[in-house]
């Protein structure tokens, strides 16, 4: 009777811990209030980084709880847009219309660098960040240039230099380069152009930007994209929607073949992933009295 007991005990604990372990990741994890997001990415494990667009705090959260806590306290003068991080435990934020870009540690919250990119009087909204092996990219999106931050390979940040946009990039009214990502061996670089609703690719090495031939709509609104394989999720943020774009082979050309969707989704700037899944942040630009609002972090699945 003791040896059955036992065997029922150990089978209901194996039970309640396997239960635990496939329970789901909460679908909308909540955000402090007021505290309006904008960029999102995703670092070790499960863990998750958001930027808040007017005080340039930075919150760390846990995809698989939803908790979480502000990691970088609110900056005196900075703003965060788009964010990324490197292996080497660093988050890299666009600074909005500072025209600077920051650098903080992912563990600590400590402020390790900034950087004026944009010419100080210009007007510059640095809007996104992707990190590549040898240099952090910012985008500008009221100027067609690029800021590549120099990365060394013992990883020492280097200095800054402004690589003009050319090719079949036309800088038009209003926002224009917004997201930005790259190949994972950095030789191309992937912008969306806000206002144009377009996709390039770019040289990083000579600026020339050759824009991608879409099928099947365009990308209007586009803000945050993620490049995953031959698949690029495109974050069109007025939509309240993400475009599912599968790119030719050499990346000239490609079909928007879906959105996706989510009741939940409230003006989407950017997107991160972890796993077969992707975290949208929703920014709710427009909504009034932004610091007493709501704000979240939206679960959706990848195409298939």
């Amino acid at each position: 009777m003791l040896a059955l007991r036992v065997l029922l005990a150990t089978a209901l604990g194996l039970l309640v811990t396997t239960t635990a372990a496939a329970r789901p990741f909460p679908g909308v994890i909540a955000l402090p209030t007021g505290f309006q997001p904008e960029g999102i990415a995703v670092g070790k494990g499960h863990t998750f980084f958001v930027g808040s667009i007017p005080t340039g705090a930075v919150y760390r959260g846990d995809l698989r709880t939803g908790a979480g806590a502000v990691l970088v306290p609110p900056q005196a003068g900075r703003n965060a847009i788009g964010l990324a991080l490197d292996q080497r435990h660093r988050i890299f934020v666009a600074g909005g219309p500072t025209g600077q870009g920051f650098v903080y540690d992912a563990r600590t919250g400590a402020s390790l660098a900034s950087y004026q990119l944009a010419t100080v009087g210009d007007p510059t909204f640095v809007n996104d960040v992707v990190v590549t092996k040898d240099a952090a990219w910012f985008t500008d999106s009221f100027r067609p240039v690029l800021y590549r931050l120099a990365i060394a390979p013992d990883g020492t940040l280097g200095s800054v230099t402004t690589v003009p946009l050319g090719g079949d990039f036309v800088q038009g009214a209003g926002f224009n380069a917004n997201g930005i990502d790259a190949t994972p061996n950095g030789k191309t670089l992937v912008l969306v152009q806000f206002s144009a609703g377009a996709l390039f690719t770019v040289d990083p090495a000579t600026g020339v930007a050759d824009r991608i031939e879409l099928t099947g709509g365009d990308v209007a609104f586009g803000d945050g994209i993620l490049l995953d394989g031959k698949t690029l999720y495109v974050v069109q943020n007025q939509l309240n929607r993400v475009a599912v774009v599968h790119l030719s082979p050499q990346l000239t050309s490609g079909d928007i073949t879906g959105h996706l969707t989510n009741d939940a989704l409230d003006v989407p700037t950017t997107i991160a992933e972890f796993g077969s899944r992707l975290y949208a942040v929703n920014a709710r630009f427009g909504t009034p009295d932004p610091e007493n609002a709501a704000f979240a972090v939206v679960q959706l699945r990848k195409a298939r």
